[in-house]
Order: structure tokens, then C-alpha cells, then sequence
């Protein structure tokens, strides 16, 4: 494709932007690299059905920084190569949602970004002092990366951004001065999550960093909450947000479902413990209600059957039928979050004999608590020999997109195998964990 309506067409960026129009004029390049013109009429802001070899139209931009916390530096050897490439494009992030530290940017990428309007863009931030952010990035263009973001926030363009916080470097008061110098970019900064560093054991080469311990997670939570109270009232949103893995590692309570308003960076482990929980619980509400009028039909007179465990497991607990046992597998981080909400259904019900067995992380290290990033192999040597009951739950976010495979490439299969029951995978909601553990 060369143009469409006489402007060229580089990317997929240029591709959506200018194939808006309800007329086209396409040009057009022939096999034989002749131009051939296509005038095409359609809804204003329907697809034109191409299809292209790449989704991008293009390369994808890889990331030359050197981060000093980098995750993907920290993975061990042997894994699979999809997993040690770092991209760094603004279009993917756009697209699909991946943080970009706009180090990679000319001045016709910002110009461009600009005048098509490309929002939202979700930048990895971690500071604005421009030496500093060099260092954290390990490139002299990460200074011209914060001059890239005011740019883009003064335009007016929508800004998800992220702050990895590593305790000693930029925390503190300079992650004060972060925050301070993000909400004064105005309303184009949409939201900032603020996460603790993730730190494996494979990290032989690289910077000395140190890990949050409660303390200091605690004064995070709070110095980042009181900004948050303070944009609540003056913009109408806190803005800044902690990862739930900072009140995890504070040993404090999650915030309520309305603090995290739309929940803005929810895929960034923002209030995704919060958000299963309460849908959890709202599911668990409405069985209750579907229950409840069974039961008012029974006693009207009418035929009535409870259901069976196939069509409505629960129900069987009000009509003295043993649920049978199962087993839920997931990280140290979240242990106590399900081993609360199996609690919960077992006091609607009666005895439930399911039970939460943490994993630890052996695979990355047991520094490393969350769900995500539990493996395979971990859950085989931890599980194996152990009362699992019938069957065996874990979480969609174990897998790898698309596919039934750990991070060190052993398959659900495999586990179920070695472990004599089988894997259910639960997804991403708290409905879905509700149906998972009453086999709806």
C-alpha cells in the first residue's frame, strides 16, 4: 500500500488514521510493482478488511535501554526466546497496552503521534529528573524521553504512566518529586501506578538493588494515598495508584473497590486483588438469590428439584450433598486473599473441603510472590504427595497468552499428569473462580 486519499501510508498508525473516511481513493502496489488505484465507499470509521504480514505494517522498535531493574535481564537461562525480547514501539503500546519509555523517539514520531491523536500512550516514567532517569535506564536518551512525555502531555495526548519504584534510587523524595512534577503535566497524565521492583535470583552481572521491606512499603503506601487524596479533591481522581503487590509487601488491607475508581491500571497489578474479590463476592450474591427463589418454589407447592451438582454445584450444600474436595494453586502474594474467600463460600454452605496451597517461588526466587510468575515445575515439586482432592485450580495468568504452558515450558498436561488430578485453568475474574470451585 502506498496512499490512501494522497498521503502515505508508513504504518498501521497512518493505515487506521487515514482509512476513517467514508471515501477512499487507495494506491495501490501491483505485483509486478505497478500502482493500481481502488476508489472504495464505506461507514465512516469501518475497517476496510486488508490483511498485512505484520500486524504493525513495519518492524517492531526493540528496546535499546539497559534498565537497571529490568525483568527480563533477570531471567535464568534456557527459557524461551519470545521471552527475552524487550519491545519498546509506541504503536504496540497503543494498540496493546505495553509500557514504552519514549526513548526511541524522533521528532516526527512526536509530531505525528500528535497530529493523529494516538491516545492512550502508557510510559514507563520511574523519574523526571533526566540524569537520574538516564541512569535507571542505562541510555543518555532517557533524559530526552521525559522532555518526549511533556511534549506529548502538553498536547493533550492521554498518558497511563509507571513508576517502578527501587528503594535507595527513587523513592522518597524524589519519587515526591515524581509524583508532584506528573500532576503538574495537567489532565493528559490519566493515571500512575506506582510498583515495587521485582527482584529474581538470576541477577549475577548486574546493579546492586534492594528490595522494599514492610517499613518502607508502609510509608510508600501512605505518601502516595495522601497525593491521592489530595488530586481526589482537586481533579476528581486520585491519579496515583500502589500496585496491590506495595500493600502485600506492607502487610496492609487492600483499599475498597470504589477507591480504585475505573480501575486505569488494572493490567499493571493496580486493584486486581480488589476487583476478583468483589466480584467474587457479587457472584456469590446472586447465587445466593438463585438459591433463595429455589427454595421459595419449593415451598409453594410446586415440583421442585435441587439442582444437581453438574448444573449448580453449590446448591447441593442446601440440600446435604458433600461437595467434593479440591485444591487451588497460586503465589505466597495471594495465599491468604483465596484462602479468605474459600472461607467465605464455606460459610454459606457449610464444609468445603477445598484449600490454598501458596507456591514458592523456586523457579525465579522466593522474593518473587506473585501468581503470574509461579511455574510448572514449582508446582509439581511443591504439590506432589499433597491431598489436592479431585482437582487441582490455578489461574490463567500462570499460562503463557493463547497457550496451556508455564513460563519453563511445562504444559497443564504435564502438571495434571504428574500430580494424578486434573488442572482446571480458572480465569480472570472472581465469577469465574466462584464457577471454578462450585464445578458450575
Amino acid at each position: 500500500m502506498r496512499k490512501i486519499n494522497g498521503e502515505t501510508i508508513t504504518d498501521v498508525l497512518d493505515y487506521k488514521y487515514r482509512s476513517y473516511d467514508a471515501r477512499l481513493l487507495i494506491e495501490l502496489t501491483d505485483a509486478n510493482g505497478g500502482l493500481k488505484l481502488v476508489r472504495l465507499r464505506k461507514p465512516e470509521g469501518a475497517d476496510i478488511g486488508l490483511e498485512f504480514e505484520t500486524s504493525l505494517m513495519d518492524k517492531e522498535r526493540s528496546c535499546a535501554n539497559k534498565c537497571i531493574f529490568c525483568f527480563i535481564d533477570q531471567l535464568p537461562k534456557g527459557m524461551r526466546k519470545t521471552l527475552y525480547y524487550k519491545d519498546d514501539d509506541v504503536r504496540l503500546s497503543f494498540f496493546q497496552g505495553n509500557y514504552v519509555t519514549l526513548t526511541n523517539l524522533s521528532r516526527r514520531d512526536l509530531t505525528r503521534i500528535v497530529k493523529l491523536r494516538i491516545s492512550p500512550i502508557n510510559v514507563s516514567v520511574h523519574t523526571l529528573d533526566p540524569e537520574l532517569r538516564a541512569y535507571m535506564l542505562g541510555t543518555r536518551n532517557g533524559a530526552a524521553g521525559v522532555s518526549a512525555l511533556k511534549t506529548l502531555a502538553g498536547a493533550g495526548i492521554t498518558l497511563n504512566c509507571q513508576i517502578v519504584c527501587c528503594p535507595g534510587i527513587n523513592d522518597g523524595a524524589e519519587l515526591q518529586r515524581t509524583i508532584s512534577g506528573l500532576y503538574a503535566l495537567g489532565p493528559g497524565i490519566n493515571s500512575v501506578s506506582v510498583v515495587p521492583v521485582g527482584l529474581t535470583k538470576h541477577r549475577e552481572g548486574l546493579a546492586a538493588l534492594a528490595p522494599f521491606d514492610r517499613e518502607l512499603a508502609i510509608e510508600t503506601v501512605r505518601q502516595v494515598e495522601d497525593y491521592g487524596e489530595k488530586c481526589l479533591e482537586k481533579r476528581g481522581s486520585r491519579v496515583f495508584f500502589c500496585a496491590d503487590e506495595m500493600y502485600m509487601k506492607a502487610g496492609l488491607k487492600l483499599p475498597r473497590h470504589s477507591f480504585y475508581e475505573t480501575y486505569p491500571q488494572l493490567e499493571n497489578g493496580v486493584g486486581m486483588m480488589r476487583l476478583l474479590i468483589t466480584e467474587f463476592e457479587e457472584e456469590l450474591r446472586i447465587t445466593a438469590l438463585h438459591d433463595a427463589k429455589n427454595a421459595v418454589t419449593a415451598t409453594s407447592g410446586e415440583d421442585y428439584k435441587p439442582p444437581s451438582p453438574a448444573s449448580f454445584g453449590a446448591g447441593n450444600f442446601a440440600s446435604g450433598i458433600s461437595h467434593p474436595a479440591f485444591s487451588v494453586a497460586t503465589g505466597t502474594a495471594a495465599s491468604k486473599y483465596l484462602t479468605k474467600l474459600l472461607k467465605i463460600v464455606s460459610k454459606r454452605y457449610g464444609k468445603m473441603l477445598g484449600k490454598a496451597y501458596p507456591i514458592r517461588n523456586d523457579f525465579f526466587g522466593d522474593s518473587v510472590t506473585v501468581s503470574g510468575l509461579v511455574t510448572g515445575g514449582d508446582i509439581i515439586a511443591q504439590l506432589k504427595g499433597r491431598e489436592l482432592g479431585l482437582r487441582l485450580l490455578i489461574p490463567q495468568n500462570m499460562l503463557r497468552h493463547g497457550d496451556d504452558v508455564f513460563l519453563d515450558n511445562v504444559s497443564v498436561s504435564q502438571v495434571s499428569e504428574a500430580l494424578g488430578v486434573p488442572v482446571r485453568v480458572v480465569g480472570r475474574s472472581g465469577a469465574d473462580l466462584l464457577h471454578a470451585i462450585l464445578e458450575v
